[in-house]
């Protein structure tokens, strides 16, 4: 799965090929989202708000799988998969990246968090009161760019420039609350420059450990240890800078990863996918790829 920035759509793409021409070969294309036309989002104005899609991550959520992702321009929204219908949606400075929703995540009682790096704040929203529900709780976070919900500890991480945090969720589901628990400083590449946290997603393969992404290399973090470590396989290829997206397949262990390339129509966007153990990559014609994401529900 990728966040197609150039065509404004999520992808969901057949693995079994190494090179994807949508144009010219639909078959590639096993499943996508755009918002644009959609007249269940069409209070989300996603002719201005679905613009650089950022976040796309496949969650289930009380036996139904669901699309979360967000654009750079404002959008936000938890979308069943296949159907498209909206379990919730909502945008944040429509039409422009004052916010710049980052990442997404659904809790177990059906609340949506939401991670803004331009707005440095991190929201919860009472999304569980249905598809249009705008009351939320907020915390700040500089440069806020990753969440993920760690059912085990119960606890909201989330990644910005300089540290990772892990929330408690309190209040009640109808009007819920963020309480900063604790938080660790990311690792810092060159004195006095902001290690700029940007991508954060569990390890399948090691579930006491997050994947972290910097603008200079990629860690996983052991949560029990509290210390960033890249003991793990495949770190001499994987942890390079500027990674945009990371993450393993629990099926195989095989490890994707996004990195800008130059030429294209934005300095953050690439063709590529690389996967890693073994090496190998996936090639988008004509594509604008942000972040990429094995389709793994979990």
């Amino acid at each position: 799965m990728v966040t197609e920035q150039a065509s404004k759509r999520i992808l969901v793409l057949d693995p079994g090929r190494t090179v994807w021409d949508p144009a010219a070969d639909p078959s590639c294309l096993r499943w996508q989202f755009s918002p644009v036309g959609d007249p269940r989002y069409r209070d989300l104005v996603p002719d201005e708000s679905w613009v650089y899609p950022a976040e796309a991550k496949v969650r289930v959520h009380r036996g139904r799988t669901y699309l979360l992702t967000t654009a750079s321009f404002g959008f936000a929204a938890v979308v069943s998969y296949p159907s498209g219908r909206r379990y919730w949606g909502a945008t944040l400075g429509p039409g422009d990246d004052l916010f710049n929703p980052h990442s997404i995540e659904i809790l177990p009682d059906g609340n949506v968090a939401v991670a803004c790096s331009t707005g440095a704040l991190v929201r919860l929203y009472a999304a569980s009161l249905g598809p249009h529900a705008q009351r939320f709780a907020e915390v700040t976070l500089k440069g806020a760019h990753g969440l993920h919900w760690d059912a085990r500890r119960e606890v909201l991480w989330a990644l910005g420039d300089d540290e990772l945090v892990a929330y408690r969720v309190g209040g009640s589901r109808v009007r819920p609350a963020l309480t900063r628990l604790s938080s660790v400083g990311l690792p810092v590449a060159k004195p006095g420059k902001s290690p700029g946290g940007h991508d954060l997603f569990p390890v399948a393969g090691r579930p006491g450990r997050l994947w972290v992404t910097t603008s200079a290399s990629v860690f996983q973090f052991d949560i029990a240890g509290g210390v960033f470590v890249q003991d793990f396989a495949g770190a001499a290829e994987i942890a390079r800078p500027g990674v945009k997206a990371i993450g393993d397949d629990p099926r195989t262990g095989q490890a994707l990863s996004t990195v800008p390339e130059s030429g294209l129509g934005e300095t953050w966007w690439t063709t590529r996918v690389a996967v890693h153990r073994p090496p190998g990559s996936y090639t988008l014609v004509n594509g604008g790829i942000y972040k990429a994401r094995w389709w793994s529900p979990r």
